[in-house]
C-alpha cells in the first residue's frame, strides 16, 4: 500500500495505519479529498467535516479519506 503525501493510503489498506496529525491539518485533508472528488458540500455538510476532523483518530479519518480517493479514482477511469 502506497500513500498519498498527505499520509492518505493510495490503494487497499492491509493493517492500520498509524501516524498523527493536527484536528485543523485533517480537515483541510479531507476538504481537499472532497473537492478532488468532485463532492459539493452544503452548510450540514461543513459541519459534519469539521466535527469529523475534530474527533476521528488518524487510523479511521485515514481509511475513510482513502476510499473517498480511491471511489473518485474508480469513477474517473
Amino acid at each position: 500500500m502506497s500513500a498519498e503525501p498527505t499520509g492518505i493510503p493510495a490503494g487497499p489498506i492491509e493493517s492500520e495505519p498509524l501516524d498523527y496529525r493536527p484536528h485543523a491539518e485533517q480537515e483541510a485533508i479531507l476538504r481537499d479529498v472532497l473537492a478532488a472528488a468532485g463532492v459539493e458540500l452544503g452548510a450540514y455538510d461543513e459541519r459534519i467535516v469539521a466535527w469529523f476532523a475534530d474527533y476521528a483518530d488518524w487510523s479511521t479519518f485515514a481509511v475513510i479519506a482513502s476510499w473517498i480517493q480511491r471511489a473518485a479514482a474508480d469513477t474517473r477511469r
